[in-house]
């Protein structure tokens, strides 16, 4: 179960006969800690104070029996419903050194939940209350919740089943009593292996169901369960491994429903696939949006595909033989490939669809399958200068092809880490709620002043047991993290530290997600936070397009091709290995290092923007659509996520979304991270002093409008995409962000403001 959010101050309730320094010390320690503090002076206002405010926190004076017995008061109270959920300490005495120590069994029999030893500083007993806090009643909270987790379950409609660890029948609901005909009584307790099985099943299945959840990897699958009548009965199963204490696996969920196989629909399916996934073609090539389809000219309307006007006779003579159609090659693109089988299927194709066929072969034979068309400069000029500054390579020559030089864009000088204390229980506090997404990175920034990469870093390797993983040490993570954001440039209002910080919180959410984490494994995930945290190091805060055109070092160096991406990733790797202290990678084989060094290149390169619409499409068409195709089939769904091919499309696409994730992050998020990227926008006017062509001239810090820039930006590059990994990935927040965003950024232009927030009212 998932931690649990403090929904309210916490009740504390002081039993105490008499005011002395330590009943002031616990008065004064609730104060301190913005607990609300009521006070009993007998065992009965004890009982009915506690009835009418149910504290979670009870403290009860044991040193002095002469006022009343501390365990018939503790006994007292236990005696009451609500108190199964409440924590009740017992203040004892301090003895002399030369005494034993008493036993605590009578106060645990009583039922205390522990015992302080009397000590009237205030800081002595707000620590105790801290420590009870962050202990045992956010236990009580989780075991309060459990009730209703339990009803949530009594009433639901799909079978639910619990096991141990060693597959040991611990629950099962009354829908699993109904589907399989059997007691709860005659099932808890049993092991699985003890009930019947059904002979239906492949004969391998159950070692491949074991295998799978023991790595910690949830199974989704058709089962053949046999019912206590001995029938069998066709599921379909969806198995979720438990981490509980000390990392482990402590129980499995299988959730199970009929499986409902209707041949006649599934032929109908297969049929109807055959011919859509033929037009679908066309439809996703062509256009990578329906809902923008004002804004990109010359682009063919979908829908118009099946109701052109034909001429049938005309096309007949034109389809002749394929053979003739299809060149003899020795070696085969895949793209010529594609190109073969649709002139193939042609041939039998009703007219409609080979029309639609050949308006495909059109596209697919030009060499920018991924480039959308735009609007002119004159209908949308903020689109068109984004979308170029950032999709265009930047090789935009002055005249007579010169390149203007300049030296200063070389690397820059690396501070040189300093040594990190142990994080300050303020920043320990704040990152609990690094897993919320919701989480401000940009408070962060301010605490750890401009470190947030280091400590956030710290917290999320570590919950994603990346030393162990790695093989190294905590030590040699911390002064990597600590390299790697030294080498960041704090001079950036955007590609900083911080944004770093940001793309790694994301990422690590992300792979939080359940179809995304039953997709990946832990290479995946470890390769997924360090290229994040690296994706973007030493970024001089000019775009790619300005260092091409001005011949920088970099540009020379990578040809003018993904310039800053490249960049990224040689230098992370160069810092990385540089110095053992700071050398994640030292203890993995070679073999290990190679696989990690392809994918974490990989995906850094994968946030280059003029692949973008290439990295969208290849994962709409190869996951999306394919398993939106077989919605019903599970394990066919499973197939999909888990090929090495469609992997490494998943984790590009996680960190493309990760990295301009700003749109989809709460209102306040978004209006400081437009502000940042804006500013760094406007100070790249130096092209205009060193003769360099403007790359986008519309952002003038005298003239842009930030709300405009931020709905094109949406438009065109955010909406698409998030649709996409939402289908995949289930972000139903994220999305309700990106609308209330867009919509407070529309509001604004309509207003006519070019600012970041509205003009305050006159």
């Amino acid at each position: 179960m998932p931690p649990l959010e403090m929904t309210s101050e916490l009740n504390v309730l002081l039993v105490f006969a008499k005011e002395d320094s330590q009943s002031d010390a616990f008065w004064w320690a609730c104060d301190r800690a913005g607990f609300r503090c009521n006070i009993a002076r007998t065992p009965e206002s004890a009982v009915e104070c506690f009835l009418d405010k149910h504290h979670e926190i009870i403290v009860i004076d044991g040193r002095h029996s002469r006022y009343f017995e501390p365990e018939a008061v503790c006994r007292l109270i236990r005696a009451t419903k609500p108190s199964e959920n409440t924590v009740i300490l017992a203040v004892v005495p301090q003895k002399p050194p030369d005494q034993d120590e008493p036993s605590v069994l009578p106060l645990l029999c009583a039922g205390f939940s522990r015992r302080f030893v009397e000590n009237s500083s205030v800081s002595a007993c707000y620590n105790e209350l801290i420590q009870i806090e962050h202990g045992e009643v956010r236990c009580q909270f989780k075991l309060r919740a459990c009730n209703s987790v339990f009803t949530a379950l009594e009433h639901c409609q799909e079978a639910v089943e619990i096991t141990s660890e060693d597959h040991i029948i611990q629950y099962v609901n009354p829908a699993f009593e109904r589907m399989m005909g059997y007691h709860k009584g005659e099932l808890i307790g049993k092991e699985l292996t003890e009930l019947p099985k059904s002979d239906k099943n492949r004969a391998d299945l159950l070692d491949t169901i074991n295998t799978c959840i023991k790595k910690g990897k949830e199974w989704q699958g058709i089962y053949y369960a046999r019912k206590k009548s001995g029938d069998s009965i066709q599921q379909h199963v969806k198995i979720i491994p438990v981490i509980g204490q000390g990392g482990k696996i402590r129980h499995f969920v299988a959730i199970k429903r009929p499986h409902i196989d209707n041949n006649n629909q599934v032929s109908q399916m297969i049929l109807s696939i055959y011919y859509m996934s033929i037009t679908s073609l066309c439809l996703s090539i062509e256009c990578h949006s329906l809902r923008h389809r004002d804004r990109r000219k010359d682009s063919i309307d979908a829908r118009s595909l099946s109701s052109r006007g034909s001429d049938a006779p005309s096309l007949q003579n034109r389809r002749y033989s394929s053979v003739a159609r299809i060149h003899s090659m020795t070696i085969e693109a895949p793209i010529t490939k594609v190109i073969n089988i649709i002139n193939a299927a042609q041939e039998s194709s009703p007219v409609t669809v080979a029309e639609a066929l050949d308006r495909v072969l059109e596209i697919l034979r030009t060499t920018e399958l991924y480039s959308p068309q735009l609007a002119s400069k004159e209908d949308d000029p903020h689109t068109n200068d984004l979308v170029g500054g950032l999709m265009s390579d930047g090789l935009r020559r002055l005249s007579g092809n010169e390149y203007v030089f300049c030296k200063n864009m070389s690397q820059s000088q690396l501070a040189i880490p300093v040594t990190l204390n142990d994080v300050p229980p303020s920043i320990a506090e704040m990152l609990n709620d690094e897993e919320c997404w919701e989480f401000n990175i940009l408070e962060l920034e301010a605490a750890t002043h401009k470190r947030p990469l280091t400590y956030l870093g710290l917290k999320i390797f570590t919950s994603f047991g990346a030393c162990e993983f790695l093989n190294c040490s905590e030590a040699t993570l911390r002064s990597w993290l600590q390299l790697i954001e030294a080498s960041y440039h704090s001079s950036n209002s955007y590609h900083n530290s911080t944004h770093a910080a940001d793309v790694l919180h994301a990422t690590a959410y992300f792979l939080r997600k359940e179809r995304v984490k039953s997709s990946l494994d832990q290479l995946d995930e470890v390769v997924a936070l360090i290229a994040a945290t690296v994706h973007d190091v030493d970024h001089p805060g000019r775009t790619n397009s300005f260092l091409c055109n001005a011949g920088s070092e970099l540009a020379i160096l990578y040809n003018d091709t993904a310039v800053l991406e490249s960049h990224h990733a040689a230098l992370a790797f160069q810092l990385t290995v540089r110095d053992s202290k700071s050398n994640i990678f030292k203890n993995i084989d070679r073999n290990q290092f190679r696989t990690l060094r392809q994918a974490i290149i990989d995906m850094v390169l994968a946030t280059e923007m003029t692949r973008h619409f290439e990295h969208v499409n290849k994962f709409v068409n190869s996951i999306n659509k394919p398993m939106a195709s077989i919605n019903s089939d599970c394990e066919g769904q499973a197939n999909i996520r888990n090929s090495p091919e469609n992997r490494l499309l998943i984790k590009r696409m996680l960190i493309k979304c990760a990295d301009v994730a700003n749109p989809c992050r709460p209102l306040e998020l978004c209006i400081e991270w437009a502000g940042r990227i804006s500013e760094e926008y406007f100070a790249q006017d130096e092209e205009k002093r060193q003769g360099l062509p403007v790359v986008m001239p519309v952002f003038d810090r005298n003239t842009c409008s930030v709300p405009k820039s931020q709905i094109s930006f949406i438009d065109y590059f955010i909406t698409d995409m998030f649709d996409a990994w939402d289908a995949f990935a289930s972000l139903p927040g994220l999305m309700e962000h990106l609308s209330e965003n867009y919509k407070y950024w529309k509001s604004l232009d309509e207003m006519k403001c070019k600012s970041l927030r509205p003009p305050p009212p006159s």
